[in-house]
């Protein structure tokens, strides 16, 4: 009977939608980063390449140890609101206010503004991580059924491309409104920073009132006593499904980073036009978001896997034929950014896999830490982040970029192929671990119902 119950789980389309809220908070909040943090510090704040890269590389050596760490405590934790709800109402205050610091021109110079630099983004990382990590672990305490919480990631992907969408066509306007100018500067960056951060409170909170944390799964007899951080770490590492997906993970986010906080220069240098930003941002946006809408559709038809590299083949073939196509015909530009945008849905069914790696860790191993198994993600998208920003930062200097300057046609070619190439090879590879993926719906069923029958059993 317990297993007849648990079979008949059904998507409810309220708890869907206000999940998706969490992703609209963390795409008001990390939007700026991911897109404009770069050309502002090049452009604005008047960082070297080398300065930007060791901000990058300290950042991530930093969060090599504070994602783990942030895990196991949001799994260690237990509140009248339950162990992942009241990072999403506490610490997106920290967040916001670390987002504003860190488009914030601070009047000093030299080590001084390189350090204040440092400090920001490191602090808007930790706040970013809080979040993360248990917005992304809510999803296995809200639902058992895999369809159903892949349904909950189409909600959430869903929710991120409407967002997106509106910041890629309102982002840069709203900078050029604030900064008073037809070229963004300081001043744009800060207030359009403040305005987000405000809109990106209620998100997170909406999201913690509606998503209550039901799905209770009891650990094996044997593994009730508490292991060590270490220990735990050392058994997910035996996760082979989870390897595979965090490693899809990263290759996957340091293309879409890599080109995301490219594509300015792209547009501005290579294109020629500021104004080409929102249309180019927008289009994108609209066929992700109509990818998202084909999320549940597509996995349940070709299998989470399967509809994954149906996805990555779509973006491979856009990549290369933006770079070969000379970027002079404006339609051309849309056409292929709306192929290429519908291939960006491909991170949503990631997060989906993940959620199933949880439970083929605890049904193989008996772990089931989801706050550490998504600080995993977490690490291994701001480790793109990072890499991603320190490679094309340097790659970009190597080309001979002048800021606010008309570049030479070697340049353009330089910054045309990081934009292009350097995604297109990531892609690839990161396609290739996921041929020894095995959990299918059969294989998940199988998992749930033995995991059940455990729970039952220890009830």
């Amino acid at each position: 009977m317990e297993n007849q119950v648990a079979t008949q789980e059904k998507t409810n389309k309220l708890t869907g939608f206000c999940y998706s809220f969490g992703e609209i908070g963390s795409q008001l909040s990390w939007y700026m980063i991911n897109t404009y943090l770069t050309v502002f510090y090049t452009d604005i704040v008047g960082l070297s390449a080398s300065a930007i890269s060791l901000i990058m590389l300290i950042a991530r050596v930093w969060d090599a140890i504070n994602d783990p760490m942030m895990g196991v405590i949001a799994d260690r934790t237990r509140t009248r609101w339950g162990k992942f709800r009241p990072y999403l109402m506490f610490a997106s205050p920290f967040l916001a206010i670390f987002n504003v610091l860190t488009f914030t021109v601070f009047p000093v110079q030299g080590l001084a503004k390189v350090i204040l630099c440092l400090v920001c983004y490191i602090g808007a990382g930790m706040a970013y991580t809080a979040i993360c990590v248990t917005y992304g672990g809510l999803v296995n305490l809200i639902a058992r059924d895999s369809q159903v919480r892949m349904n909950y990631t189409a909600y959430r992907a869903t929710g991120a491309s409407v967002i997106k969408m509106i910041l890629s066509a309102g982002a840069m306007p709203l900078i050029l409104f604030f900064s008073k100018s037809d070229a963004a500067n300081a001043q744009g960056y800060f207030w359009a920073t403040i305005v987000f951060s405000v809109l990106m409170l209620p998100c997170f909170w909406i999201c913690a009132a509606r998503c209550k944390e039901t799905v209770v799964v009891e650990a094996p007899q044997q593994t009730v006593k508490k292991r060590s951080v270490l220990e735990s770490l050392k058994l997910m590492c035996k996760n082979k499904m989870l390897l595979i997906t965090v490693s899809n993970v990263f290759l996957g986010a340091l293309a879409i980073m890599c080109r995301m906080s490219m594509l300015t220069y792209y547009v501005i240098y290579v294109v020629g036009s500021f104004t080409m930003i929102a249309p180019i941002f927008t289009i994108m946006t609209v066929t992700e978001l109509l990818g998202c809408l084909a999320l549940p559709w597509g996995t349940k038809t070709f299998g989470k896997r399967n509809w994954l590299l149906i996805l990555n083949v779509i973006m491979v073939f856009g990549f290369v034929t933006m770079f070969i196509v000379p970027a002079n015909n404006n339609v051309f530009l849309l056409t292929i950014s709306a192929i290429i945008g519908f291939g960006n849905s491909a991170a949503n069914v990631s997060t989906g896999m993940l959620s199933d790696c949880i439970e083929y860790g605890d049904w193989k191993y008996g772990i089931r830490e989801e706050g550490l198994t998504y600080s995993y993600m977490s690490f291994g998208v701001k480790l793109a982040t990072a890499v991603g920003g320190s490679a094309t930062v340097l790659l970009l200097a190597a080309t001979g970029y002048v800021p606010n300057a008309e570049q030479t046609e070697a340049v353009k070619t330089g910054i045309n192929a990081i934009v292009n190439l350097f995604p297109t090879i990531c892609i690839i590879i990161s396609m290739i671990p996921l041929f020894w993926y095995k959990l299918d719906k059969k294989m998940m069923d199988k998992i749930r119902v033995e995991l059940d029958e455990r729970n039952a059993k220890n009830a």
